[in-house]
């Protein structure tokens, strides 16, 4: 089987070594122990920025393949990395350090025994206080109320019906599901849109908790203008689905006049 970890970067050149071998070691370690009958050949696909800090070079030194994306926005980083991907099972991860990558290999074991479609990291339930700013947690319970309170019906088909962490970076799932997916953003609104989706696809989703660590570097994500986008996006997918069930009424009386209510 092969699998592909995606990775976007900007300026990660102090971490994205560490990170790429912390990976292989556990990825090669699940190959003995639990994939040794068919083990999992990973590829890695680091999407850089690009940046100016050597990033990738250190990642080819690791032996990922780097692709250059000269457009910004880490949504355009993970749609450009899933086009390239060529792996039966796609997994991602920040290039910080902050998440566990050398959880992955038991995840995509998760996956594959549960036959999931999908299953997302869940930071906030284990958070180390330093991992994250006051600004950045408010702007992250903000965001996940008001995906809750919109979206309450599509969460009907996660576990306990809730969504824990709409913002998290780290998934795995089956590259096949992308086709079914609607995938729009180019932003960081990427990461709840699709969640989103997954959800109102139906798919098999599942929400794991993990151990998010405290980034290696400065933080490039602003937590006011990129929560004010992500809200704007949540109100504009609302819309968007509201009108999409309307017009698939409409056409369903078209199609069916006798079911119009009288």
């Amino acid at each position: 089987m092969r699998a592909s970890l995606v990775i976007p970067t900007l300026n990660e050149a102090a971490s994205i070594g560490f990170v790429l071998r912390a990976f292989r070691a556990a990825a090669e370690s699940a190959n003995q122990r639990f994939f040794f009958r068919n083990p999992i050949d990973w590829e890695v696909l680091v999407i850089d920025g690009p940046s100016t800090d050597g990033t990738a070079d250190e990642a080819r030194k690791e032996g990922a393949r780097v692709i250059s994306e000269p457009r910004k926005g880490y949504g355009r980083a993970y749609r450009t990395g899933f086009a390239a991907a060529t792996g039966e099972i796609i997994a991602t991860a920040d290039g910080d350090a902050s998440y566990p990558v050398q959880e992955i290999p038991w995840f995509a074991l998760d996956l594959l025994e549960h036959r999931l479609d999908f299953l997302t990291c869940d930071r906030l339930s284990y958070l180390d206080s330093k991992a994250m700013t006051t600004e950045h947690r408010l702007g992250n319970w903000m965001l996940n109320f008001s995906l809750r309170a919109f979206f309450h019906s599509a969460l009907q088909g996660a576990p306990a019906r809730v969504l824990r962490d709409s913002q998290s970076g780290m998934w795995i799932f089956r590259r096949e599901i992308l086709d079914r997916l609607k995938l729009t953003q180019d932003g960081m609104a990427f990461s709840e849109e699709l969640k989103l989706e997954v959800l109102i696809r139906g798919l098999r989703f599942e929400e794991t908790p993990i151990r998010y660590s405290e980034r290696w570097g400065a933080p490039k994500l602003s937590s006011w203008r990129d929560g004010a986008r992500n809200m704007l996006f949540l109100f504009q997918k609302r819309f968007e689905l509201s009108r999409e069930k309307r017009q698939g009424y409409d056409q369903h009386l078209l199609e069916h006049p006798e079911g119009a209510p009288r």
